[in-house]
């Protein structure tokens, strides 16, 4: 099994995805799904969105294939 998000992904092993949005005015982030196999992934969701102070959390569901 592959190392990272797409290898958790690809093995089925993931259940959630949960993103913290914050406003980056320098930078990069940090892709966590570029070398995915089984792209795209599907989401379900958001199923939670909370707002706080400079960030919004999201959280979704992974789809299965069916």
């Amino acid at each position: 099994m592959r190392a990272g998000a797409a290898g958790l992904v690809e093995a089925g092993l993931l259940d959630e995805v949960h993103v913290d949005l914050v406003l980056v005015l320098l930078g990069a982030g940090v892709p966590l799904f570029a070398d995915l196999k089984i792209a795209p992934l599907q989401l379900d969701g958001p199923f939670s969105v909370v707002e706080g102070d400079g960030v919004t959390h999201l959280a979704y569901r992974v789809r299965r294939a069916s």
